[in-house]
Formats: structure tokens, C-alpha cells, sequence
């Protein structure tokens, strides 16, 4: 999360690995359209069931394929007033604060949560107002946090038990990253600025004696966790990221105190981003993919994974026209070794290769190609990584070169004429993407063919 004096352009960002639980859940991309009627949302998964208001917003959503299955999931994107929601982190409360208000069961969850929210609200911060409402009303069957933006503001919020909640706004020179455990720390309750919170909490607080500090209101020692898992799973991976944009200060990669909120003099650039999102403790003994002793190796869970479904930036430009000023950056496939495509969000569709993705592998589908990339570039990972990392550089300026001219295009076009303008320009991003994919991985497969260990030096004659 980037506030807007902390990043490269002025832009906010918020931006998110969405990781399921097996290496393969095929996902969509794709445009919500406006609804002007009330809708009846029901839950795959849980049974949740709920009444929408009228007038739902376009919006984008990246779902699951497999709905009966795997449940809707629209996880991420802008809504058509250029408010960006990514739900959820999966976040955990610790047993003293869910002793006394229990997670819901039948409650909204992660499944549903984008559609409840992101098509009815018009800023960042209508965003969890309207969010904590229905955590008020229906209640939350797991710890999820989700994160808000929109051309001023970043917020942060963690849903930590049944009913109970805090959000945070990101200060615009501030940067701040999470990782599956509770991360907000000072709660300041007269700074109502900067702080939103559920009803009732300190009174909650106070009445179970759940605050373990002699002084202050410290959200992450009240309702967090801090244990094994957390310093082998969560942790380490904000050190990183933290670590990245500040190395001149030394951090312990299993501290329970890690900063919330940051500061640093690197201003913050989408491709910055990117790169943290797919990292891997890179250049560090901890790196899967390195030369360090097995111990190390695989101590700590990195942050660019096999099953992360989508990985995605959302970017609020405040230096074009607010109709073109929305993007989100797309990864389909492991963030590691893929490139994040810039989708407008003022459009009405997607590509059918982003939309129309099948269960099982294809030749067609974005999902399936670059997933496809993906595993041929850490198959043979020393061969391969050079080239895997010479096309997302290639790609990475193209797209900056496709973004820089269509926004200058659709400076001359507005209304009805500029939507369908940034919706054909995204298709042909899709298109451009697809041919730079398509020639890696033939690439990849004939120098692939070249190192087979069933062969043998011979007389070429023979």
C-alpha cells in the first residue's frame, strides 16, 4: 500500500497476491456490469445470503472458474467511480479476542465480500464505512483484511474476530506491507482522520482485559498472533519488502515488531512493486531458488508463490484526466516469472483469453499461457532465468511505451467514445502480451529439447 507522496508518479497503490490453497484454481478476468436492481447474493460456500441495493457501479472482478466449487471470489479491482477494493488477507485473530466474540459461521465472507461492497460505494473511505456496516450486521466468518484506495486516500482494514474491526489510512508519504497476521499497531481514538473502527471495541477491550500493555492501544498486541507459524510464514516476508525499500536499517527477519507504517526516500514505482510481489527472498540465503543450504532454503515461506492465482496492482493516477486514470496491473501467472499486463478500468469488457478461462490447460486462455511460462522457467531455472527475465524487461517498456500513447489519445475523447477507446486498447495490450508470451515459451521449449539427459555424444554420422 502507497500513499500518494511516497510513490514515483503521485499515483496511490494498493496491490495484493491473491494465494489459494492448491497450485491450480483457474481464474477469470472480467466486467461487472451496472445493475440498476436490487440483487440476491448467496454464498457457494457458507450460505451467507443478502440483499443488494439498486444501482450497482461497473466494476471490475477477477472470480474463480469453478463457482460451485471454489465459491465467486471477485477479489480485486476498480469500480467505475475509480475506487479500488482488494479483498481479502487472510488474517488471524488470537484466542483471547475470539473467546468472547466468536468468527460467524454463515457470516459474510471472502467469497462474497467484493460484491457487497466495491459496486455501491464512491471513495476509499465509503468503502469501509459500508464494509464494517455488514461485518456489523451479518458478521465475518474468518479474519480478513482488505485494503481501499481511491486518488487521495489508501485505507486498511483487519476484521479480527465476529464483529470486530479496525482500519487505518496509509499517511501520503507512508508505504506499508502485510502479511497474514494482524499488522495495525497504535490506535489513535480522538484521530477519527486516520482511524475507523467498529463500535463498541474499546469498551470490549477493557471489559475482557485483553490489552497485555501497561500503555498505549496497540491493535496488533491486543488481537493478533505472534508465534511459530508467524515467524516462518508472515514475518519474514515483510522484512523483505521492508527491506527492499530501506536497507540502511537492520531488522531481525522474525521480529514481532516489524512498523506498520514506513517511511523511505525511494519513491515507489509500480514496477517496485511488481518486484516485491514475486520476490523470493532474492539475493539473500533464504532464496528457494539460490545456492544456500537447505535449512535456509526453505526456513521462511516467500512471497511469490505456485498458487498465487492473481497478483495485481491497483494504480490511481492523479497526473491524466480521471477517466483514464485507473489501472490494474494483472499477473495470471506466478508473479516470479510473468509479467503484470495495465487493464484500464474505464472499459466495458475483457479479452475472451482473459475471460472465457477453462478448468483444464488450454492453448487459448491467458491463465493457462502464462502459468504455462511459469513452469517452464523454474523447471530448468539456472538455463532459463535469464531470458524469463530479458522479456519482462522488454514487456515492462513496451507497456509503459502503449500506456504513454493511449493516454495521450484518449486526452481528445470522452464519455461513451473514450470507454470504448480504453476497452480496445486493452485488448490490444492482451494481444501484444500474448505474442511476447507465445515467443518465450517456443523459446524455452527448443533450448528445453537441448537439455534432455537422454542423449549421447556421437559421430554425426551415426
Amino acid at each position: 500500500m502507497v500513499g500518494k507522496e511516497a510513490s514515483l508518479d503521485g499515483s496511490t497503490m494498493i496491490s495484493r497476491n491473491d494465494d489459494t490453497f492448491l497450485p491450480l484454481t483457474p481464474q477469470r478476468f472480467l466486467m461487472r456490469p451496472a445493475v440498476k436492481k436490487t440483487q440476491h447474493i448467496k454464498s457457494y460456500l457458507n450460505g451467507f445470503e443478502a440483499e443488494t441495493p439498486a444501482n450497482a457501479y461497473r466494476y471490475q472482478a477477477v472470480p474463480n472458474v469453478d463457482l460451485n466449487k471454489e465459491g465467486v471470489y471477485d477479489e480485486s479491482g476498480f469500480n467505475e467511480k475509480n475506487v479500488a477494493m482488494s479483498a481479502t488477507e487472510s488474517t488471524y485473530g488470537n484466542e483471547k479476542s475470539l473467546a468472547y466474540d466468536p468468527l460467524i459461521a454463515d457470516g459474510m465472507d471472502e467469497d462474497t465480500m467484493q460484491q457487497m461492497v466495491l459496486p455501491y460505494i464512491n471513495s476509499a473511505v465509503e468503502g469501509v464505512k459500508r464494509l464494517g456496516d455488514l461485518i456489523g450486521q451479518y458478521g465475518s466468518p474468518a479474519g480478513n483484511s482488505v485494503l481501499f484506495s481511491d486518488k487521495k486516500d489508501v485505507w486498511y482494514m483487519e476484521i479480527v474476530t465476529g464483529h470486530l474491526w479496525v482500519a487505518q489510512r496509509i499517511p501520503d508519504d507512508a508505504y506499508a506491507i502485510t502479511a497474514n497476521q494482524v499488522a495495525i499497531q497504535q490506535v489513535d481514538f480522538n484521530d477519527s482522520e486516520n482511524f475507523i473502527w467498529a463500535d463498541g471495541i474499546q469498551d470490549y477491550v477493557t471489559e475482557h482485559h485483553l490489552n497485555p500493555d501497561k500503555e498505549g492501544w496497540n491493535f496488533r498486541h491486543i488481537f493478533g498472533t505472534s508465534n511459530e507459524k508467524d515467524r516462518h510464514y508472515n514475518t519474514p516476508r515483510v522484512w523483505f519488502g521492508q527491506r527492499y525499500f530501506n536497507p540502511e536499517i537492520e531488522q531481525d527477519s522474525e521480529s514481532s515488531e516489524l512498523p506498520f507504517i514506513c517511511h523511505t526516500s525511494h519513491k515507489i514505482s509500480v514496477e517496485d512493486i511488481e518486484y516485491i510481489l514475486g520476490s523470493h527472498y532474492n539475493e539473500t540465503k533464504f532464496d528457494p531458488l539460490g545456492h544456500g543450504n537447505d535449512v535456509d532454503k526453505y526456513r521462511y515461506r516467500p512471497i511469490g508463490l505456485n498458487r498465487t492465482q492473481n497478483s495485481h496492482v491497483l494504480q490511481m493516477r492523479n497526473d491524466v484526466p480521471e477517466a483514464q486514470a485507473a489501472i490494474m496491473w494483472l499477473a495470471i501467472g506466478y508473479p516470479t516469472f510473468t509479467p503484470y499486463v495495465p487493464f484500464y478500468a474505464n472499459a466495458t469488457d475483457t479479452d475472451p483469453s482473459y475471460s472465457e478461462t477453462p478448468e483444464k490447460w488450454d492453448t487459448k486462455s491467458a491463465y493457462w499461457m502464462y502459468r504455462t511460462a511459469s513452469m517452464l522457467v523454474e523447471s530448468h531455472h539456472s538455463n532459463f532465468i535469464q531470458a524469463d527475465l530479458d522479456y519482462i524487461k522488454a514487456a515492462q517498456e513496451q507497456q509503459r511505451r502503449l500506456i504513454i500513447e493511449t493516454d495521450r489519445q484518449a486526452e481528445k475523447l470522452n464519455g461513451t467514445a473514450l470507454t470504448k477507446f480504453l476497452t480496445e486498447q486493452n485488448y490490444s495490450m492482451v494481444e501484444d502480451m500474448r505474442q511476447r508470451t507465445m515467443t518465450l515459451i517456443g523459446e524455452l521449449v527448443m533450448q528445453g529439447i537441448d537439455l534432455s539427459k537422454l542423449t549421447f555424444d556421437m559421430d554425426k554420422n551415426l
